[in-house]
Formats: structure tokens, C-alpha cells, sequence
């Protein structure tokens, strides 16, 4: 219910930067909207492609339309005008697209780094954020004219470099949202086979490599059964199934460490020295080969287009159906007042005992009226904790590379990158990172 003290119509304007990026828009604009509170809101949408931003600006004018909402609605490709009084930014952008990140899946394939993803560390991480970081702090140097007092709410990868970049050179307040907890937190229940709503649990470590220190169903250990579950290599990974139903490396990974982490097994492949680095593997581990993964994701974004078309001309109405994404929740809490938990990445001051001080950590936090509030973990497991550091080596040298464009500390970064050390030499890892600059000058500029 919500608090009496608080008005039920609130007014404020949420700005999404990347709404071309119409699948994930039209999550968040469903699930902003189905606050009733929050409905009086204005919503600017921008992006600098304007065919897809057309598309997520149709979808919002419809859902408003269908449910007679008092919604005000902005479209545009200027961002300094969006941002002018916003009081929350959310920024969800790929730069230079799928073009991009093809070639950094494809240059370090070459030399026989094959990763899954390759947008958290790693060479396509890397050079992710020497892409990404100068656009966001941009954002953020916007924000600090336009719109000081607004939260920035950022999903671009990779997170953690981002936003520890953001919170060493901007003024801008900002957390980093990720869905691996909650994700993990179902597939969990899954295994155990245990209704969500009975499980509970106390997450904390690095974006894509937060552990789940605690986790109980009706508030029990829920540990040892989960060990007696994944003794049966079918639980976690049919004999049949293709790379997106195997979980077999974050099962090895919690055997191993004695932690189940979040994230997917593809994902968590990358981050460690043990899965990726020989053919054999691929198969063992059911792992996805990076270049088909490119073909996969082109049919995968025509599919989304078109089932978007098609959801745009017809007449069927569209549900305030809520998404498990953190976003509007924070909002609404900060806006009503009611308190929430989630998963955030913010910035370590004395969070995670274990971890380097200002490296940016993904903490429990509390959601109220006053903002966000990042809990004390302390300690980590030694074992998690030094899993975690060989990543945040990655991630420091990464994010001064991007803020002082020096092609040497993006060189280092990657030569300190597990899966990368465990294939390359240095020799080698030069060779590739100079061609991966030279391929992708255009999305670098500045860069010495």
C-alpha cells in the first residue's frame, strides 16, 4: 500500500539513452508504467539511430494509448535536449553495434582466443570499454549541466569497468544494474526444485562474478541439498543439450570454490583460465563457439524487429506485465518512499573488506526515499575474493586505459586477462590488441 504521507500522482522525467534498443526499452517503459504512481511521468526516449528508435517510440505511444494513461512522451536523437531536467537516466548503448563487437569476437578467434560473450573482460571487454567509457562519461558531464541531482542508471557493459569510471571522473550519482542475481536466484529454485517466492539469499562479489554466499529455501542451508542435486550431471546439463541448456561450468566452478556464482556458464567461461583454452573443451564443456554465436545473434535481432512490427499494427493490447529488472522498482521506491532490495554495482568503500578500496563491487543495497544504500558485506571467501582480483586487475588497467586512451595500459589489461594469458604470449597478445586497434580505429578516436 502506499504510504499515505506521499502523493499518488508523481511527476518526474526518466530519460533512456539506447532506447533503439527496443527489446530491453520496451521492458523498461512496461515496467515504469505499471506503477500506477509513476504513470504521470514524462519518458524520453533517445537514441542516435532513428529507424530503431522510431520503433521503441511507436511501442510506448501505443501501450500509452491502450491504457489511457497520462504519460507524456519525448522521442529524439538530441540527448542534451532529453536530458534537460531528468530526474532519472537510464543508459542501455552499443557502440558501433553488432559491426563492432563482430570484430571483437572474431580478431582475437584468430588468435585462438575464443571467447563467449566478450563484453566484460577479456579482449572484446576491454576494448567494450575503451569504446564505451569516453561515450558515458560524456553522458555524465551532460548530466552534470542539465540535470546534476539525477540518478544514472546504467546496464551497458562491461559494468564494472563503466562504472567504476563513472564514479572516479563524474559528479553524476549512478548504480550499475545487472539481471544475473535474480536470474541466478530462478535457476537455483529450478535445481532445487523450489517455489522462487520460499528462496532467500545473500549475494555479493563483482558483476558477472557475484557469489551467492547464502542461499536458503524456507530458511534452511539450501547448500547441501544443491550438492546432492548436481551429483546427477543431468540436473545441471541433459546428455543431449546444445550450449544455452548446459550449465556444466558454473557447476564445476561452485565444486571447485564452494560457491555457486552468478551469471552464465558461457559468461563465467570467459573469466577463468580452465574452459576455453583447448578444442576438447568446447565440447566437454558445451561451449559456444564465438563466431557462430555472431549468426545466432543477427537472426536473433531480425526476429526481435519483426515480432516487434507485429506486435506495433495489431490490435492486441499489450499487459503492464512487470519484469524482474531492477529499474523501476528503485524508482518507485525513491519516489514513494518504499523500501526495496536489490543487486547493485557501486563503488567499494569499505563494502567488501577483501576486495581493492574503490574497485566497483555488485553489494545487496537498500532503496528508500533517500536513495541508495549499499550494505557491508566484509570478507568474501579467500577463494572468491582471488577469483574476483584476477578480474579486477582487468578491469583497473582497462578503465585508465579508456579515460587516458593509451593503447599501452589496453595492451596490459588484456596481457592480465585469465583466459587470454592461458592461450597467448606476449608477443602474441601484442600482435592481436595492435590489430584490434587498427581494425576498430574509427570506433576509437584519440586513441595513442
Amino acid at each position: 500500500m502506499l504510504n499515505e504521507y506521499y502523493p499518488v500522482v508523481i511527476y518526474l522525467k526518466v530519460v533512456i539513452i539506447g532506447a533503439g534498443s527496443h527489446v530491453f526499452a520496451k521492458n523498461l517503459i512496461t515496467d515504469i508504467l505499471s506503477y500506477p504512481e509513476l504513470r504521470n511521468c514524462t519518458i524520453s526516449l533517445v537514441d542516435i539511430d532513428e529507424e530503431a528508435l522510431e520503433l521503441t517510440t511507436a511501442f510506448a505511444k501505443k501501450l500509452i494509448t491502450q491504457h489511457k494513461l497520462e504519460t507524456r512522451l519525448e522521442s529524439t536523437t538530441d540527448r542534451k535536449t532529453a536530458l534537460e531536467g531528468a530526474d532519472y537516466i537510464i543508459v542501455s548503448i552499443r557502440v558501433g553495434g553488432l559491426d563492432a563487437t563482430r570484430l571483437d569476437i572474431e580478431i582475437p578467434a584468430k588468435y585462438g582466443v575464443k571467447q563467449a560473450i566478450g563484453d566484460t573482460i577479456g579482449p572484446g571487454g576491454v576494448f567494450y570499454a575503451l569504446k564505451h567509457i569516453p561515450v558515458l562519461l560524456d553522458i555524465c558531464h551532460d548530466a552534470e549541466d542539465l540535470c546534476p541531482d539525477a540518478l544514472l542508471i546504467n546496464y551497458t557493459n562491461p559494468m564494472a569497468m563503466l562504472c567504476w569510471a563513472m564514479n572516479d571522473y563524474s559528479k553524476i550519482k549512478n548504480v550499475g544494474l545487472c539481471h544475473s542475481v535474480q536470474g541466478t536466484a530462478a535457476e537455483l529454485a529450478r535445481y532445487l526444485g523450489a517455489p522462487l517466492n520460499e528462496i532467500s539469499y545473500w549475494v555479493a562479489g563483482i558483476n558477472h562474478m557475484a557469489w551467492f554466499l547464502e542461499l536458503k529455501w524456507k530458511g534452511k542451508d539450501a547448500y547441501p541439498l544443491l550438492r546432492e542435486k548436481f551429483k546427477d550431471p543431468n540436473v545441471y546439463s541433459r546428455p543431449d543439450a546444445h550450449w544455452a541448456g548446459a550449465d556444466i561450468v558454473r557447476v564445476e566452478i561452485f565444486k571447485a570454490f564452494g560457491y555457486f556464482n552468478t551469471e552464465s556458464s558461457q559468461h563465467m567461461s570467459e573469466y577463468v583460465p580452465y574452459f576455453r583454452k583447448r578444442p576438447e573443451l568446447f565440447e566437454r564443456f558445451k561451449l559456444i563457439d564465438p563466431v557462430k554465436r555472431l549468426e545466432v545473434m543477427e537472426e536473433r535481432r531480425k526476429k526481435r524487429d519483426e515480432l516487434m512490427k507485429q506486435l506495433i499494427q495489431s490490435d492486441e493490447k499489450i499487459p503492464l506485465r512487470r519484469s524482474r529488472e531492477y529499474c523501476s522498482a528503485i524508482i518507485h521506491s525513491m519516489e514513494t518512499g518504499e523500501p526495496t532490495r536489490i543487486n547493485g554495482n557501486v563503488k567499494n568503500e569499505g563494502l567488501i573488506t577483501n576486495l581493492p578500496r574503490g574497485c566497483c563491487v555488485e553489494v545487496p543495497c537498500l532503496v528508500d526515499k533517500n536513495g541508495i544504500h549499499p550494505c557491508y558485506v566484509g570478507d568474501l571467501p579467500p577463494q572468491c575474493a582471488a577469483l574476483n582480483r584476477t578480474n579486477i586487475n582487468v578491469q583497473e588497467l582497462g578503465v585508465l586505459a579508456a579515460v587516458e586512451k593509451d593503447k599501452t595500459l589496453a595492451f596490459q589489461a588484456i596481457l592480465l586477462d585469465p583466459l587470454t594469458s592461458s592461450i597467448l604470449t606476449i608477443d602474441e597478445t601484442r600482435r592481436m590488441v595492435d590489430e584490434m586497434f587498427e581494425a576498430e580505429s574509427k570506433y576509437l578516436p584519440g586513441f595513442k
